[in-house]
This record gives structure tokens, sequence and C-alpha cells, in this order.
């Protein structure tokens, strides 16, 4: 349910000057349609249900290591998945949990929150929009505090060292540290994130051995394949998972076996997800653009399917593009960059303890 913003295709747009024509063009064709072509209003959505993907991280961990599962599904600043699982028999006991954006000084960080209370889930998923808002460090850590008075809610750094605002990694280490000086004590672990590339998780690791901080699993899977990690746990509850985690500090994590495939090549399977046509899903969900939202000459958001002129198809320049980007997971080219990217044995070297 997440909406995924379209904002990075400006910086393209700006960073890469070979862009810069082909951003232009499709300016004035949207001019053409009536309406500005507007990326920090648009987005995009993934293409799996909530129920959808709750089945496919329950089965991998069910079916592949024949064990009971416990899901935890988030989602950037939204409740709705797992407050329509929890209304199906079979996902009755999932947390309610989010992905909270926390802006902090000129950089932004994302923070678990697993295992809200089911009834003040809607006046916390509130509480986090106006501080996104109007952010503070004072309510900051006075919101954490709260947060962590809560003996069943489970708070995770998500990937810590991504300098997801682009401010450049000195000056977001800088954010990091002042960040876990005053609130390092609310934070209960740090993710090694199963879509991130090892030499990032490598940074985490010792990010977490720093500050003494537990690490846990965790991903950003937008596409159609099962996270690259999970935690192991004797747990049969989410609660008391997150006891082990925050009362007797055990975390064991296990990377399957995708996640030995390179980064590149993990990050081209979640794009081509992303754009495929799922004949089986339900109607409007089915074609990427019917998963894409932008304004309409009123402002109204709608599906882009929605906004072409004509027969309702996309442009041929669009067709033609993500034909393009298509053929790299097929066949003799697909084999081809996955043995390119190939860098098991860094991996092997990356995951390998660590000398005292």
């Amino acid at each position: 349910m997440s909406k995924e913003t379209l904002g990075f295709l400006a910086e393209m747009g700006n960073d890469f000057r070979v862009l810069r024509p082909i951003f232009a063009n499709r300016e004035r064709y949207c001019r053409k349609l009536g309406f500005e072509l507007n990326y920090k209003a648009s987005y995009w959505t993934p293409p799996l249900s909530p129920q959808l993907a709750f089945d496919l991280e329950r089965r991998q961990i069910e079916d592949h290591l024949q064990l009971p599962a416990l899901v935890s599904i988030t989602d950037h600043d939204d409740i709705q998945a797992p407050t329509l699982l929890r209304s199906t028999p079979r996902a009755s006991h999932v947390p309610i949990s989010v992905e909270w954006t926390v802006p902090y000084r000129d950089s932004l960080f994302h923070l678990g929150i697993h295992n809200l209370p089911g009834t003040t889930a809607t006046a916390w998923m509130q509480t986090f929009a106006t501080f996104t808002a109007s952010p503070s460090m004072v309510r900051l850590k006075e919101l954490l505090s709260e947060l962590n008075d809560l003996p069943n809610v489970l708070i995770v750094f998500n990937h810590p060292v991504w300098d997801l605002n682009k401010v450049g990694d000195e000056r977001h280490r800088f954010c990091i540290h002042e960040f876990m000086t005053n609130c390092g004590h609310f934070i209960h672990a740090m993710e090694l994130n199963g879509l991130r590339g090892w030499q990032e998780n490598r940074a985490v690791q010792e990010l977490a051995q720093q500050w003494q901080q537990l690490l846990i699993s965790g991903g950003d899977r937008h596409g159609v394949q099962p996270n690259a990690n999970t935690n192991l746990t004797h747990a049969t509850s989410f609660e008391e998972f997150v006891h082990e985690v925050r009362r007797e500090h055990r975390s064991h994590i296990l990377f399957m076996p995708s996640y030995a495939v390179s980064w590149k090549y993990r990050i081209l399977e979640s794009t081509l997800d992303v754009i495929r046509h799922y004949p089986d899903f339900p109607e409007g969900t089915r074609n990427w653009d019917d998963r894409v939202y932008h304004p309409d000459a009123n402002g109204v958001i709608r599906p882009i399917s929605q906004l072409w002129p004509g027969d309702g198809r996309a442009p041929i320049f669009a067709r033609y593009i993500l034909g393009g980007v298509r053929l790299l997971g097929r066949g003799p080219l697909s084999s081809s960059l996955r043995l390119a990217w190939n860098d098991r044995q860094a991996l092997r070297m990356a995951l390998s303890p660590q000398k005292a």
C-alpha cells in the first residue's frame, strides 16, 4: 500500500545530462495533454496486494524452512496493509506495523515501528504525520520515549547508513551520531536489509557494534520476490519475539540463498517485477500504468492508464523504453548479466565474522 515517490526521476534528469532531452520531451508531451509533469506529486504502488505480500513471506518460511511464520508487514507511513490483513482469519495475528519516515535535520531516517496497539494505532499514525510535517528533535525524543514505554512495541532503525536525502556520507553520518547520542537508548535494533548490498550491510554491522545495538532482519521488497533474510526464533507469537529482542537481547539472522545473487541483479529483478503485466491480478492492478499515479489537468490523482490519449494505451515511447528494460530479464541476456555482476566471493568475505 506504500506510495513510492517518483521524485527520483527529476533528480536523474538533473544529474545525467544525457537524460535531459528525454525528460524535456516528456514534459512537452504532458503539456499537450493539458497538464504539467509533476514528479513530486506522482507515485507508484507495489504490485502485490497485502494478502499476496503476506502469503509470499509466509510461504518462504513455512515451505523452505519448514517452520511456522511470524510476518510483520510495513509500508511507508501507512498501516492499511496490516489493518486489512487482520480482518482475515489467516492473518488475524499480524502486528500493526509501519515504516515511519523521520526528518532529522537535513537528513532522513526510516524507523520500523512494529506491533502498535490496535486501539491506538490510528492515533499514533496521526501523531507521526504531525511530527513529519513539523519535525523537532525534542518532540522526536518524546515520541520515541513514549513508544519505548509500550512493552510489546519494537523500534528498529531501518537501513541506517542509507543516505535517503542525499546529503552526503559525512553529513549523514553526523546526523546518525547525533540521533543515536540523543535517542539510541530507545532503539531496540538496527536492520540488516535483505535488498541492500553486502557492503552497506557490513557498514550497518560496524555501526551497530559502535553503538552496542542488536541486529535484526528486514527488507525493502517492492516486487514479487520474498525478502532475502529472516530472523530465526523460538517465539510462538510476535509479542514473544519482541521480548526476545528487547529483554533478552537475542537475534539470529538467516540470509537466504537469494542474497548470494548480486545486488545489481536483484535490483533489476525488483524493477522488472514492478513493470510486469499480471493477468491474474484484480482489475485495475494488472498493468504497470494502473499502478502509477499522477495528477490530471484538474489536480486529481489518477492512474496514468486513465491519462493516455486515444486508445488508452501507453505511448510508443514508453512501450519501447519498458520493452528494452524487460529484455534485460529474458534468456541469454539475463544469464549474462547475472554472471557478469556475480560477486559471491566478496559476499562470503563480507558475511564472515569480523576479527576482534
